[in-house]
């Protein structure tokens, strides 16, 4: 997946805080609502494909896909996860 030392070089785009790797459940359940067609990005659209796994900044409250085994740190694509807690 993503190595650990480049983990601790990434910072959100948005407030520069540190980033986590997200948990396998957590993944599991944002997968489950991209097969029905239910999880959204913060600019609206829906995921089309599943997501290999998230990073998610300090303060918790959003998630940077990784799709394709690429972090994709857009503001744009990330994930809303306060309807997830």
């Amino acid at each position: 997946m993503i190595a650990d030392h480049l983990i601790e070089i990434l910072r959100c785009p948005q407030d520069r805080s540190r980033l986590h790797l997200a948990d396998a459940d957590l993944v599991m359940r944002l997968n489950r609502a991209v097969a029905a067609g239910q999880l959204k990005n913060t600019a609206g659209e829906a995921f089309e494909k599943p997501l290999d796994g998230g990073l998610i900044r300090e303060a918790g409250d959003l998630l940077y896909p990784i799709i394709d085994e690429i972090p994709v740190m857009l503001p744009d694509e990330a994930v809303d996860l306060r309807a997830f807690a």
